[in-house]
């Protein structure tokens, strides 16, 4: 008999959720006890370490919760595991600094959180549970939920988030994964400002642009806020929060175009290739602001998300001279590169668009790497 091995993976679901009065004032509530505790924890470490040069651990602070709740009547009203998971957030917080110290990069010591910024709470094994029209949540109750589409595998967690005013629930769920048929078909993907990307097929996927689409309301917006100086007033914050939801809605429509752009790629292909580049140092450079507006890294790290579930190959390639080589004879240097789009090699005298001539070369770099490819197009030398 024959067993069939299943892959399973983490796949996250998020819902909108309408609280009543009542139920938001007992989550506001609850955030503001979390955060207390968060910061109190980072004081002790921070204290026990200047102090007597003793490092306290997540796990010695986790011993205290029940003392804490007996002098705190109130952390009484917030469910046990949730209290824990504030203290293991914390824990990472720091494990993340001594890395950052050992591995030499900026270290980032770990903050206190202000009011607006912690703005989320996790259960992380049990007492939640969901159907149709509620979510349950121990210490809170039902909760009405939008659920706009069924949840899928066993839900492992669920963390409750504060966004803009509006109120949000994700579960990340264990799913098996699900195979998709093979097409028999590769493709190499060139990244750019002017087209969001550009494949060895020869399609070019225009490019959005939804930051620069929004920037004329983000500009009256923010100077709307910088005009109310009174930093505690209520006009100011209602200000502040329009200019949050403006931002909101360019990362929501990015985020929308990353999803359908993988999708489309990993359903039509078997081997997807693109160049390995190091976003966040390009996000530094005098393209800061278009780069960051494209969103390259969120597009990779879910084009990588959805090949896993789907059984398809994502292969990064080196970067280097994709744009100088010719993809027909081979020959590499500056020159063949005539100008933004144009490319005309100098030694055997190709000519194509230059991003058509980087995909092809990016794919032509993926297909030798080892990787068994049933077909290579044959558009590609």
């Amino acid at each position: 008999m024959t067993h069939i091995q299943t892959t399973t993976h983490l796949k996250a679901f998020r819902y909108r959720l309408r609280p009543t009065r009542a139920q938001e004032a007992a989550l506001n509530e609850q955030l503001r006890l979390c955060r207390n505790l968060y910061n109190c924890a980072l004081q002790e470490r921070r204290d026990a370490y200047r102090k007597a040069g003793k490092t306290v651990t997540g796990y010695d602070q986790m011993k205290y919760l029940t003392e804490i709740k007996a002098a705190l009547p109130e952390y009484k009203g917030v469910y046990s595991q949730v209290l824990q998971d504030v203290l293991k957030r914390l824990d990472k917080a720091f494990k993340a600094f001594f890395r950052r110290v050992k591995a030499g990069q900026t270290p980032g010591y770990p903050r206190f959180q202000g009011q607006d910024r912690y703005d989320s709470i996790c259960y992380p094994q049990s007492g939640f549970s969901v159907s149709e029209k509620t979510a349950y949540f121990s210490k809170i109750g039902n909760i009405r939920i939008r659920l706009h589409r069924p949840l899928e595998g066993k839900v492992k967690t669920a963390t409750i988030t504060r966004d803009c005013g509006e109120w949000y629930v994700s579960y990340v769920c264990e799913v098996e994964a699900q195979p998709l048929p093979e097409t028999g078909s590769s493709v190499g993907v060139d990244v750019g400002t002017t087209w969001f990307c550009i494949t060895s097929d020869g399609e070019f996927v225009e490019n959005p642009r939804h930051f620069q689409t929004a920037m004329k309301k983000l500009r009256v917006a923010q100077r709307a806020v910088a005009r109310k100086r009174n930093k505690r007033s209520n006009r100011r914050r209602k200000a502040v929060q329009r200019v949050a939801k403006l931002h909101r809605k360019i990362s929501r429509q990015r985020l929308d175009f990353h999803h359908k752009a993988a999708a489309k790629l990993i359903r039509e292909n078997d081997l997807i290739a693109h160049e390995d580049l190091n976003v966040s140092g390009m996000g530094r450079g005098n393209l800061a602001r278009s780069i960051h507006d494209v969103g390259w890294g969120q597009f990779f790290s879910l084009l990588s998300q959805k090949a896993e579930w789907a059984a398809r190959k994502v292969v990064r390639v080196d970067p280097r001279y994709t744009s100088q080589r010719c993809n027909a004879c081979g020959h590499t240097c500056r020159e063949n590169r005539a100008s933004q789009s144009r490319f005309r090699c100098v030694a055997c005298g190709h000519v194509n668009n230059a991003d058509l001539n980087a995909a092809r070369n990016i794919l032509g770099r993926a297909v030798p790497s080892g990787i068994n490819v049933a077909v290579v197009n044959a558009s590609v030398a």
